[in-house]
Parts: C-alpha cells; sequence; structure tokens
C-alpha cells in the first residue's frame, strides 16, 4: 500500500527532523509519538478516518480543536496535558509550513489554535524532616532495600530528574577530591553536581555490592532491572511511591499525598533556596536554562515569604484590644459601630 503524505511527513519528522536538525532527545520524540499515537486513535473512532488512509487534508482546525476537548471530556485529561498535546501538534505543523506551502492556510488556522488558561498546580516536596524519615524506610538488611536507599538518597542530593537517574552508569561518577556525578539533562546538555559525604558513603558500598567499580562494568546502568537493563522511569516511581506511603503511616502530617519522583528534586531547591544559597547556583544545580524557572521555588517558599515579611515595619497592623470582648455584649457592639458610622 502506497504511504500517504502524512505518514511520509510524520515519519520525517519524527526521526529526522527532530533529532538531527533539532537535536531533540530520544525521550522527548517518545513523548511527542504519544500525542500522535491518541490523535490517530482520536481520527479512527471520532472521524471515522484509518491511520492508513489519514491525509494532510484530513486535518484542519476545527478538528483539532475536536480532538483537544476529547482529551479533556473523554480521555479526563488535565488543561495542562491538553496544552502540551497542543504543543506537539504546533511544532508539527510549524515544520508542515516549509514542506506543503499549498496547504500554508490550514497550518496557519491550526497555529493559531491558542493554549487554555489553567492554574499553576501546587508544587509537592518534604521538608528536612519529612526527607530523613522517607530515607529511613529502605530496610537496609535486605539487597533491594540497599539498593532503594543509594537510589532516593541520590535522586534528593543531585536533584536528578527521574529519566537523568535512570540514565546514569558508574563512569558518570568521579570519587577524586569531591565526589561529583554527571547528569544528562533535557536537550542533550550535561551538568556536574557534588554530592554530599553521606550520600557518598551510601553510594560506595552500593556500588560496591554491585561490583560497579570493576572496568567491565563502567557502562552497566547504575540501577538495574532484573534484566540487567536499566530501571524504568515507572519502575523507579514505584520505589518512590512504596517508601513515601510507609513514610506517611508513620507520620501523615509531614508526608504529602501526591508525592513523585520530581518531589525529591523540588526537595532539594526548596531547601538550598531556604539555606540563602544564591538563585543563580540553584539553576546551575537543576540545569535550568535560566532562573527564570527557578524562581518558581522562590514563589513557592512560605518560609521565605514569613523571613520578607518579619523586615517590613510590624507596627503598621496594630493590636486594638478596644473591642466587644471587652464586656462580652457582642450585639451591644455592634450596635455602637453601627451609631457610629
Amino acid at each position: 500500500m502506497k504511504p500517504t503524505d502524512f505518514s511520509k511527513y510524520l515519519t520525517d519528522y519524527l526521526m529526522q527532523y527532530l533529532p538531527n536538525e533539532c537535536g531533540v532527545s530520544p525521550n522527548t520524540i517518545q513523548t511527542y509519538s504519544v500525542t500522535f499515537t491518541i490523535l490517530l486513535g482520536y481520527m479512527k473512532a471520532e472521524e471515522g478516518i484509518s491511520p492508513n488512509k489519514l491525509f494532510l487534508k484530513d486535518f484542519t482546525k476545527s478538528r483539532i480543536i475536536n480532538f483537544l476537548d476529547w482529551l479533556e471530556i473523554e480521555r479526563k485529561c488535565s488543561v495542562s496535558t491538553r496544552n502540551n498535546r497542543l504543543a506537539t501538534l504546533h511544532s508539527f505543523f510549524k515544520y508542515i509550513q516549509y514542506r506543503d506551502m499549498k496547504g500554508m492556510k490550514v497550518w496557519q488556522d491550526i497555529l493559531s489554535v491558542h493554549f487554555k488558561k489553567c492554574t499553576s498546580p501546587e508544587m509537592p516536596f518534604l521538608t528536612a524532616d519529612a526527607m530523613k524519615l522517607l530515607l529511613k524506610q529502605p530496610d537496609i538488611s535486605t539487597r533491594n532495600g540497599r539498593r532503594d536507599l543509594a537510589l532516593l538518597g541520590l535522586m534528593y542530593d543531585s536533584a536528578a530528574r527521574v529519566q537523568e537517574i535512570a540514565d546514569l552508569t558508574p563512569a558518570d561518577f568521579r570519587f577524586e577530591g569531591t565526589t561529583t556525578v554527571k547528569l544528562k539533562g533535557k536537550g542533550s546538555k550535561s551538568r556536574i553536581v557534588p554530592l554530599s559525604e553521606n550520600q557518598v558513603r551510601n553510594l560506595m558500598r552500593f556500588m560496591q555490592e554491585n561490583h560497579l567499580f570493576e572496568p567491565h562494568s563502567s557502562a552497566f546502568p547504575l540501577f538495574s532491572n532484573p534484566q540487567n537493563g536499566k530501571l524504568s522511569r515507572a519502575a523507579i516511581l514505584a520505589i518512590v511511591k512504596k517508601h513515601t506511603a510507609m513514610a506517611r503511616l508513620k507520620n501523615s502530617f509531614i508526608i504529602p499525598d501526591n508525592i513523585g519522583c520530581h518531589s525529591l528534586r523540588h526537595s532539594k531547591a526548596m531547601h538550598m533556596l531556604e539555606a540563602d544559597i544564591n538563585l543563580v547556583y540553584i539553576r546551575d544545580f537543576l540545569g535550568h536554562s535560566s532562573t527564570t524557572t527557578t524562581e518558581i521555588y522562590a514563589r513557592a517558599s512560605s518560609q521565605k515569604k514569613m523571613e520578607a515579611l518579619k523586615k517590613m515595619n510590624p507596627s503598621i497592623v496594630t493590636d486594638r484590644k478596644k473591642s466587644w470582648q471587652k464586656d462580652g455584649e457582642l450585639l451591644k457592639w455592634l450596635k455602637e459601630l453601627q451609631h457610629k458610622y
């Protein structure tokens, strides 16, 4: 069967344009491909067009809007997810603009579809005490428990993204002097971050137990699955969820319900901020491209807000004791106020 123009362009977009011209990481391409998989399912189920019969001309602004509405209504996706799917489609049709000039008006119509406004979700993180409690949960009398302690500690100590942890190998560590780890982040950008002494000791014990200091092991996954492949993001999330659930049973007041892998990264950033570490250093530690992204932690820190408020003149708002509380007659006091004003 002869391929359609859509299938040819989509293949070139995912396999050539994104990795070769844009330098997009495999993880991002995988995320983009999920959007198109969902879109193809929608076009077949709701529009009656099979993937092998789908042409560029079948895409219109109204169909894209219907697809986005379907994501929210039928698939119960959040506005944030809807916007992420739309961002992927915008990227694709920007690419198409330069490949199919005849459809320029249609592609520009699709590009005019707006992102929905959405409130920023609350950023869950763990306090220092909560983080200590979490790290006490792995049972270090077991092999998996020792692995989990090394993994959770490293996720927090390095503020690494979950994929950065999954991609680590023994060769990414330098143990001379201050121990550092090289993290390969978004857009194929790498950064080197230092590790604390306690975390280094946990990590070295784990690596020695698993023979990861041997020369032939330098390219092995640091954290592996039973098949000796690297742990998946889902597997790492399961480890985080398992131990946060255990910690919550010990103290439900300090362990939020929605803690995930990224929460450990957030926690490290918040603790650095509360230790008065400069935002520029935190930006570099996290691998952000600008401090604009990092400023979210400054906005989220209630401790920093209270410290800023304490620097203001506290005498502006006074404690006025003259009130109905003096004689306990609320109704009488309210009536006096009515006459006064």
